[in-house]
């Protein structure tokens, strides 16, 4: 990554020419703090118009405004 500066470089498993295998290391980094960034604030305007503020504000919703089937089954 770039900006980090790496700190300690410990070989893991160690190179090998004769096949053709690379080493494993394990580095210890110091990596700068990333810039906060700023997240749009949640529930202000969404909570508001999520729930009513009273029971009278309540209201059914129809099985049209709902988009669903509802199927009757017949009685035996």
């Amino acid at each position: 990554m770039e900006g980090c500066t790496i700190l300690e470089k410990r070989v893991v498993i160690p190179p090998d020419e004769v096949e053709r295998r690379r080493g494993v290391y394990d580095y210890e980094v110091e990596v700068p703090p990333a810039p906060e960034k700023q997240r749009p604030s949640r529930g202000s305007s969404r909570a508001t118009a999520a729930t009513p503020a009273s029971p009278s504000e309540y209201t059914r919703t129809t099985p049209e405004e709902m988009g669903a089937v509802i199927r009757r089954i017949p009685s035996r």
